[in-house]
Parts: C-alpha cells; sequence; structure tokens
C-alpha cells in the first residue's frame, strides 16, 4: 500500500492545520454522471459527486437522521445550482454550500477537491468558504 503524504510535507511549518493536505480517495474514473459515491477521507465519511457543474464533495452523513446517506440521494439542479436530495426525509442539499434548501440553519460541510495529473481524486479538509467569496487557497 502506498503511503499518501502532504502536499506539503517536507516544510515542517506547512504540517500546520490550515495548509492543504490532500488524501487520495478514488479514481476519476470510479465517480459516476449525476451519482454520488461515498469515500473514506481523514476519518470522515464523505460524498462525492461528480456534475455538470463540476465535483462537489459533502459530509455523508444527513443532519436530519445521522445515517450516512447524501451520497445515495438523487443529483438535481434548483435554481441553477447543483443539489442533493437526501434519500431519507428529502431535504436537498446545495453541493456547492452544503446549505440546506429547506432549513437554512443546517447545513453539511464541503470538502476540497480535486483531480490530479494521475486521475486520482484527491480531498482536503472541509471549509466554510460561501458561495460567491473567492477561492484564494486554490
Amino acid at each position: 500500500m502506498k503511503k499518501i503524504i502532504g502536499l506539503h510535507a517536507s516544510r515542517p511549518e506547512a504540517l500546520q492545520r490550515d495548509a492543504p493536505c490532500w488524501q487520495a480517495v478514488c479514481r476519476h474514473e470510479d465517480l459516476i454522471p449525476d451519482a454520488g459515491v461515498a469515500v473514506r477521507a481523514f476519518g470522515e465519511r464523505i460524498a462525492v459527486f461528480m456534475t455538470e457543474a463540476g465535483l462537489f464533495a459533502i459530509d455523508h452523513v444527513d443532519p436530519f437522521c445521522g445515517v450516512a446517506v447524501l451520497a445515495r440521494g438523487i443529483v438535481g439542479e434548483l435554481g441553477g445550482r447543483p443539489v442533493v436530495a437526501s434519500p431519507m426525509y428529502k431535504q436537498h442539499f446545495f453541493l456547492d454550500t452544503g446549505e440546506c434548501l429547506e432549513d437554512v440553519g443546517v447545513r453539511v460541510r464541503c470538502w476540497l477537491a480535486r483531480v490530479d495529473e494521475e486521475g486520482v481524486l484527491r480531498l482536503s479538509r472541509p471549509t466554510d468558504r460561501v458561495l460567491g467569496e473567492p477561492d484564494h487557497g486554490t
């Protein structure tokens, strides 16, 4: 098994919590268009979605029932934004921000996702970035 090392592991000051550390989770070709795939990274369960709008990763656990099911939800679009509908109680979560459409006080974390030059999907720790804010980390 190949050991995954963070991008800046050779610089000790970069090992701080804020430094990006990318963990391999699967191959890009393993993703199914407009469907979710459940993966593990950093000891967490994460739902990854490949849509026409892009690649998204959110927490896999539905905050309303506490069960890891969001990767099994129905992927679609509401108001021009990509969403997933939970298979449990049917709440919609925006894939770009993690916000719940039906209850604005509830959200799931969004994880940074990228595909490297070898076609491996890598995730980094969640962000609190809000839609429309500039992403200076990538």
